[in-house]
């Protein structure tokens, strides 16, 4: 069961939400909640999974992992 405030019950979260808000979130000025709708879309579906290498992965996307 996760606990609050306990960051190493959703390690693999926390470590996503992490990149996502450094990469995406700060410093995006988006002037809708459609415009962050399809920003996060792009970012999660195109770039993380497709694009973006993971250093756990072996320096390999999600796609080529799998």
């Amino acid at each position: 069961m996760s606990r609050k405030g306990n960051c190493w019950d959703n390690a693999v979260e926390e470590s996503f939400f992490k990149t996502l808000k450094s990469e995406q979130i700060y410093g995006n000025k988006l002037v809708s909640k459609d415009q962050m709708r399809a920003e996060l879309f792009e970012y999660i579906e195109i770039w993380y999974n497709r694009e973006r290498r993971h250093s756990t992965l072996g320096n390999l996307t999600i796609e080529q992992f799998n």
